[in-house]
């Protein structure tokens, strides 16, 4: 007799598809449907993009007592000595994974920003090995027949603990019901877990630390927000003399550095250290991220865009050996942690302009994430801008968060519409409701047009009425919020980026 009839091997498959699937995908909800049949309960919005849900959702419920039951028969069949093809051992198999991982789920929540200290287990997490291979045991110690997830069961349960944490993390970084936020949630998990988690759980765990990701998008899309999501969901091994998981090198190692806002020598020196005496200032040896990241730690370049040529030589080598060396020294040391970098600039067309070396670029673009631009979130779904109210209200004021969140729809809806462009995205909706909340009112940025600056700047001249440096600040503003970079400035008006910045940071520049 087979493992399954003909109707259970459906389901089993369906199950197992599941299983390894991205979570945020439609196709998650679709295994759903195809799994429980009849007893889907559909709702308004799936819990997938709701994600606090999971715990009770009726579906997830229903799904778990069907794996539950189908496993049952399966493992009373192999007991009783049933002829079992390897596709049919395998589609138990991923049941009893699919089971373990839900009956389990529970004993991995915490907080993703909470920090640990180093070498204290989390709570219920503790000497886990053994009651989870008993677990798995259960079902999968039956027979002369062998599976991997037993032989394995300490690293399939730190894959769960990952698969917990990653959900979480993701949830919290990245709010929002809209099709665009989904995707970008699904996007942030195939870069921890990439496209295909079986080939992940087999060998790839070990190795994402390899591949940089690169997050583009508008400024204040969430780009930091999602790397974080990436930082704090890396695969944290099992330690077998505890049998307990230590993520403190992932909670606390999450190290993020605008770059746009740093000198070359003092980006140099928080990246890669420096040797005492090395240049004004350098009073001391220093480490820099690079060397002080664990090997479970994330570094964060965010402004990679504006990163000049000569630094960009000495990232390659960090990306391509993993190798670096202070400033002012020839000892080669080692980078083993996360490199994640974000940008709004299309380097495509910095590096045809010259401002970004090829060689750099194509380092950095084996993983791509696009954010979302908030315009874009409430095109897809108006409800997204009442669940990011909410959620931003509830930071502000959490005693009266509802009452906030209420008042400033109403503003929004009344006095910017909702065709406004938000240029600022989620960044420019937070102040927002800080203005209306202290206020009563926002104004916003580029709501009215600005007058013709060119005309503004030959009527001063006529008049004699600015000097050659306020013009020339004057100039480079201009240039600036028309191209959005002071390299692509630098170029235009043959000036080196740094005199750009110079002049932008002066008051007549405003």
């Amino acid at each position: 007799m087979a493992l399954f009839t003909a109707r259970d091997r459906r389901t089993a498959e369906a199950l197992a598809e599941l299983t390894y699937c991205n979570p945020f995908r439609p196709r998650r909800i679709e295994l759903e449907r195809i799994a429980l049949g009849a007893a889907y309960v559909e709702s308004s919005l799936p819990w997938n993009q709701q994600g606090e849900l999971i715990d009770d959702h009726p579906n997830v419920l229903r799904l778990v007592a069907l794996a539950r039951s189908l496993a049952a028969r399966a493992r009373d069949g192999l007991v009783r000595g049933n002829a079992a093809a390897d596709a049919d051992l395998a589609l138990y198999e991923d049941i009893v994974v699919f089971l373990a991982y839900h009956d389990w789920r529970e004993r991995f929540d915490f907080e993703p920003n909470e920090r640990s200290r180093r070498g204290a287990p989390r709570r219920g997490v503790a000497r886990a090995e053994r009651g989870f291979t008993e677990c798995l045991a259960e079902y999968l110690a039956v027979g002369r027949h062998e599976f991997e997830s037993l032989r394995n069961a300490g690293h399939v349960l730190a894959c769960f603990y990952q698969v917990s944490r990653a959900f979480r993390s993701i949830f919290r970084c990245v709010i929002g019901v809209s099709r665009p936020t989904s995707d970008f949630r699904a996007a942030i998990w195939e870069s921890i877990f990439t496209r295909d988690v079986r080939r992940y759980r087999r060998s790839l765990f070990t190795m994402m630390s390899d591949i940089v990701t690169l997050i583009t998008g508008p400024s204040g899309s969430g780009k930091e927000l999602a790397a974080r999501a990436i930082g704090l969901a890396r695969y944290v091994p099992l330690d077998r003399a505890t049998g307990s998981f230590d993520e403190s090198d992932v909670a606390d190692s999450f190290f993020a550095l605008n770059l746009s806002a740093l000198s070359p020598t003092l980006i140099e020196s928080e990246l890669f250290g420096h040797k005492r005496g090395t240049f004004t200032g350098a009073i001391a040896d220093r480490q820099g991220w690079f060397e002080t990241c664990p090997d479970l730690g994330t570094v964060f370049l965010d402004e990679i865009g504006e990163l000049e040529p000569a630094i960009q030589v000495k990232l390659l080598r960090v990306l391509q050996s993993r190798s670096f060396q202070r400033i002012g020294e020839s000892r080669e040391r080692h980078f083993r942690g996360k490199l994640v970098a974000a940008t709004n600039r299309d380097l495509v067309a910095a590096m045809a302009d010259g401002g970004m070396r090829e060689d750099f670029y194509y380092r950095l673009c084996a993983d791509m994430i696009e954010a979302p631009s908030l315009k874009a979130r409430i095109d897809d779904d108006p409800a997204e801008l009442d669940t990011l109210l909410a959620f931003i209200a509830g930071r502000f004021l959490p005693g009266d968060s509802e009452a906030l969140a209420a008042e400033v729809g109403r503003y929004v809806r009344e006095h910017l519409g909702m065709d406004y462009a938000w240029p600022g995205n989620v960044r420019e909706l937070e102040q927002v409701v800080s203005n209306v909340l202290v206020r009563g009112s926002y104004r916003p940025v580029r709501a009215v047009p600005a007058p013709d600056e060119a005309d503004e700047l030959v009527g001063l001249l006529r008049r004699s009425e600015i000097t050659a440096e306020e013009l020339l600040s004057r100039y480079c503003a201009m240039t600036y919020r028309r191209c959005g970079s002071f390299e692509e400035t630098g170029r235009l008006l043959d000036l080196d980026r740094r005199t750009v910045r110079m002049k932008l940071s002066r008051p007549s520049a405003s």
